[in-house]
């Protein structure tokens, strides 16, 4: 079965389109073509582009990728999603315990915490930077590359990286 990912985050406008970015970039390292996606789980900033912070970092580290994150449309998880996905990519721990309690018991998607692949750090979720200054989201892009690096590793198992980096 071909892994399919979907990264969660409160609005879906700062981390969780971050963490799909980051994803893609290591989909696109393996030569891997997959559904990656993101979505809230919440409904505040429904319809609404990502952040313009959380664009910025896109457009700092890469650029190839701006686009396609200024295409991008914030949504709401859906039962649908549970099954659309195998792996569904909580940003926090609010996020993880949401997933859990709207987990339909059918569904087979492995719900998980993207630190979770960065056991060897003190942080165990990635701080919502929201309110915080670009040097927050600069953070949180950190440790977002960094744990989907991780992750794609994991899910990707027989894809090595593109000899081309």
């Amino acid at each position: 079965m071909t892994p399919s990912i979907l990264f969660v985050c409160t609005g879906n406008i700062c981390r969780s389109p971050l963490a799909e970015v980051a994803m893609r970039i290591e989909a696109s390292k393996r030569g891997v073509t997959c559904d990656i996606d993101s979505a809230a789980t919440g409904r505040w900033n429904l319809n609404e582009a990502p952040d313009c912070r959380a664009q910025n970092i896109i457009q700092k580290y890469h650029p190839e990728y701006l686009p396609y994150m200024q295409k991008l449309c914030s949504r709401q998880v859906s039962k649908q999603d549970f099954s659309r996905f195998t792996h569904i990519v909580a940003l926090d721990q609010t996020h993880l315990n949401w997933l859990n309690k709207h987990k339909p018991l059918e569904s087979k998607a492995k719900i998980i915490s993207l630190l979770s692949y960065l056991p060897d750090i003190d942080e165990q979720e990635v701080p919502d930077p929201y309110f915080g200054s670009e040097k927050d989201f600069e953070y949180a892009w950190v440790l977002i590359e960094k744990a989907c690096s991780k992750l794609a590793t994991s899910v990707f198992r027989n894809k090595p990286l593109s000899s081309l980096q």
